[in-house]
């Protein structure tokens, strides 16, 4: 008997440790749908399948039947303020009673991304807002809470305080490539929610003058004012960016639109939600990219990296040996050919944290430990970049 119930004893640790191994590593070969591991609860795509055929032509219908109950309107009103002149008798008696500014609105588009009540939007639609009021696509509406912002990347998180929320699944944005059919959902001038589709225009657009961080998804999705905050969506409806700015010289779409990956966001919310800030590197650098001419010009071989033209004195990368004239060809083993790549790589270290630089110089390549300090975001004058 006693053997008996050792061997029952066994089998039955066996059996909870394979369970344990497969909804761990391999949630869906028990039909449950994985929710991420962190701060913030989200669900996450296990896979991409191809769009369902209808008559040989690829439908939308089910991503945007899935992606729109997620997708929000956002409408925000500033109170108006005293002028200052309207207690100057003849401020009045020349403009009348003029005591105060107009009240301002504005309308934008967000997506609920956690049963917990987050959404991501853009900093933009929310900046300097004195009330936010969320609509949700069954018509609920309610007074939304700003958990923290993130100028830099034009991202901000909100939070409302409903129960029973549609929520959307992250998918995984670094997937994406160029021709991937995708479909952008919002509230374009107020019109209501409009869901248009497009494909994967580019990848990686950087040096575009909207953000400090910039590492868009270009699409030729139609994207136009108050879709900023939506979602741009997979034919899945998996969510993989939020769409942020538009190019264009009448103010409508012109087939050129601007979105922030889904993997820089979950950063951004996860850093804000954990910290109430995002936290970044920095090492006190001016970078500029290097072109043939300055490699010549400095005797450097080749033309990877970035050329440092200037160091800031007693700064992380000066106490680190950093001089003009270096070139940067990794970080943390992180190659970067560019200064939009350089300063990517840079942030996304660990203040007080010892990592390695790859440089280069006339005289051979060397890697230097530096210990990186914390970024101080530039003070933004109500402007987007």
């Amino acid at each position: 008997m006693k053997r008996l119930w050792l061997l029952f004893a066994q089998s039955v640790t066996v059996l909870v440790a394979v369970f344990f191994v497969v909804a761990t590593l391999k949630p869906d070969w028990l039909g449950r749908r994985p929710s991420v591991a962190s701060v913030v609860p989200v669900f996450e795509a296990i896979t991409s399948t191809p769009a369902p055929l209808t008559e040989g032509v690829p439908s939308f219908r089910t991503a945007a039947q899935v992606a729109s109950a997620a997708v929000v309107s956002i409408n925000t009103s500033k109170a108006s303020t005293p002028n200052p002149h309207s207690a100057d008798p003849w401020f009045r008696f020349f403009f009348g009673d003029q005591g105060r500014s107009q009240p301002q609105s504005g309308l934008g588009s967000g997506v609920i991304v956690s049963p917990a009540g987050y959404i991501l939007t853009n900093n933009h639609v929310i900046e300097e807002a004195d009330e936010i009021e969320v609509v949700l696509n069954d018509g609920r509406k309610a007074i939304a809470q700003v958990i923290g912002t993130d100028p830099e990347t034009d991202l901000a998180i909100l939070k409302v305080g409903l129960t029973g929320l549609p929520v959307i699944t992250l998918g995984n944005s670094d997937a994406l490539a160029i021709g991937d059919p995708v479909l952008a959902i919002g509230n374009p001038f107020g019109v209501g929610q409009t869901v248009t589709s497009g494909i994967v225009s580019a990848l990686g657009r950087t040096q575009l003058g909207i953000n400090t961080f910039e590492n868009f998804i270009q699409t030729d999705a139609a994207i136009n004012p108050g879709n900023s905050g939506g979602a741009l969506v997979d034919v899945q409806g998996h969510l993989m960016g939020i769409n942020t700015a538009i190019y264009s010289r009448s103010g409508g779409s012109m087939g050129i639109g601007f979105a922030i990956p889904t993997s820089t966001a979950r950063n951004v919310l996860e850093a804000i939600v954990r910290d109430g800030q995002v936290t970044r590197g920095w090492i006190g650098v001016e970078p500029q990219d290097l072109t043939p001419e300055m490699a010549e010009s400095f005797g450097i071989p080749g033309t990877q990296g970035v050329i440092i033209t200037g160091v800031l004195q007693n700064g992380p990368a000066a106490q680190a040996g950093i001089r003009p004239g270096d070139v940067i060809t990794r970080v943390a083993g992180r190659e970067v050919a560019n200064v939009a790549e350089l300063l990517s790589a840079v942030a996304a270290l660990t203040p007080g944290t010892r990592t390695t630089l790859d440089v280069l110089r006339r005289d051979g390549s060397s890697s230097v430990e530096v210990i990186p300090g914390r970024r101080n975001p530039p003070a933004l004058n109500g402007q987007r970049r």
